[in-house]
């Protein structure tokens, strides 16, 4: 049996046997499923909103049901069951990377009356730009996250550094620091072979002003990126200032290290200041947070991921489907979830709500990274570009492999692939 037959089974399985209620629905209702990933925390606070939201809508249930944690296990179950035609879920929260080429595939309900161009400006543009595909829109965004630079601002001031805006300046600063701190890395960050480090070289990429795509073309070999793609290896073997063991790094072991004060520097997401503030951490009290630095001439660049609501295009349900993404997306909601689980929320104006900004003070920083934060490259074949990616990034890395020759392997083959599916 093969590696995915476990996985087949069970999706195909959701295909030919729908969830059933323990109490089973009232009579001459309409049941929809909305289908997401695992929370992290208490189902009940998503629970008591969508109670809410029968209790508004009379003769609508919602059934929600959850799917692993893992991003790449939820997308097998979703296309499984969407080429398939499978109605067994109306409502699902989408990875920010798969709206286009769920979209492209006929997959999805256009969702222009949920999110006319007047109101797309109370969402942040980078997810605007991730939902839409060919000038439609597909989704609506629902919570986001993006990349930051974490810091311990004890050491900084210990050594009166400053908080460093550009790439060479943390470099240089690390290998200070490190010079000083014996047993002290300087800066971790996500280097394995995986999704994760093209999200971190795609920073560097934009930070020097390069792109991977531009108007459908592939623009991936460039100085600019050569440049970029350098100093990200340099910082491994020529700095010295990221471990080797980089390559097989992800969020969490990256986290560990910086959390049990063995880091100066962290590129990670958003849920790890949460962690940070815990008073039983190790970094308790000595941590900051700021935007990711950039090359001189350059801007910092943080790449953008998250969660969006979008509607099964064969549900049987596609107008309570629809109700549903307004009322989950809307201001009030995003709120209470934020409140609730700490995920940012897509709109712009809770930015600046009292209350939730004496929760999370965080979420002022926060809003300046996510105004600048931008999509992977929006393409319905993203999950083969980003396989090509991260194999010829991994090389870079790894020091198996110039930019130079990475870059243009990597240009090739993407070229391929867009021919393919042209």
């Amino acid at each position: 049996m093969s590696r995915w037959a476990p996985a087949l089974l069970l999706a195909c399985a959701a295909v030919l046997l729908p969830a059933c209620d323990a109490d089973g629905p009232t009579p001459g209702s309409t049941v929809v499923v909305f289908k997401h990933g695992k929370l992290f925390g208490d189902a009940a606070p998503l629970r008591a909103l969508l109670d809410e939201f029968e209790r508004l809508h009379p003769g609508i249930m919602v059934r929600d049901e959850t799917l692993p944690a893992g991003s790449d296990e939820q997308h097998q179950f979703y296309a499984i069951n969407l080429q398939a035609n499978s109605p067994a879920f109306d409502v699902l929260a989408v990875d920010v990377i798969w709206v286009a080429e769920f979209a492209h595939a006929g997959w999805l309900h256009e969702l222009a009356l949920e999110l006319p161009p007047q109101e797309r400006s109370a969402f942040f543009p980078g997810p605007i730009e991730a939902v839409t595909h060919q000038g439609r829109v597909y989704a609506v965004p629902w919570f986001v996250d993006a990349g930051l630079l974490y810091y311990r601002k004890d050491l900084l001031e210990k050594h009166a550094f400053p908080v460093p805006r550009t790439w060479d300046e943390l470099a240089r600063t690390a290998q200070a620091v490190m010079a000083r701190e014996p047993g002290i890395a300087g800066f971790v960050w996500q280097g394995k072979q995986y999704e994760g480090l093209v999200c971190n070289a795609l920073e560097y990429m934009w930070s020097n002003g390069g792109e991977v795509l531009s108007a459908g073309r592939v623009v991936l070999d460039t100085p600019r990126n050569r440049e970029a793609l350098a100093f990200m290896a340099d910082l491994v073997h020529r700095y010295r200032v990221t471990p080797a063991s980089v390559t097989s790094a992800t969020e969490e072991p990256s986290r560990h290290v910086f959390g049990q004060g063995r880091a100066l520097f962290l590129r990670n997401w958003p849920y790890a200041w949460r962690l940070f503030q815990d008073p039983r951490s190790r970094v308790y009290g000595k941590v900051g947070v700021t935007l990711l630095p950039h090359f001189e001439g350059g801007a910092s660049a943080a790449t953008l991921g998250g969660w969006q609501l979008a509607v099964n295009r064969h549900s049987r349900y596609p107008e309570a489907g629809r109700k549903l993404v307004r009322y989950l997306a809307s201001v009030p909601a995003q709120k209470r979830l934020a409140l609730a689980y700490g995920f940012q929320p897509a709109r712009v104006a809770l930015y600046r709500d009292p209350e939730l900004l004496a929760a999370q003070p965080f979420l002022a920083t926060l809003e300046r990274v996510f105004a600048a934060a931008r999509p992977r490259p929006v393409t319905p074949y993203y999950v083969r570009v980003s396989q090509v990616l991260q194999s010829e990034l991994s090389a870079i890395v790894a020091g198996l492999k110039t930019p130079e020759a990475a870059l243009a392997a990597a240009a090739r083959k993407l070229r391929e692939i867009l021919a393919d599916e042209a």
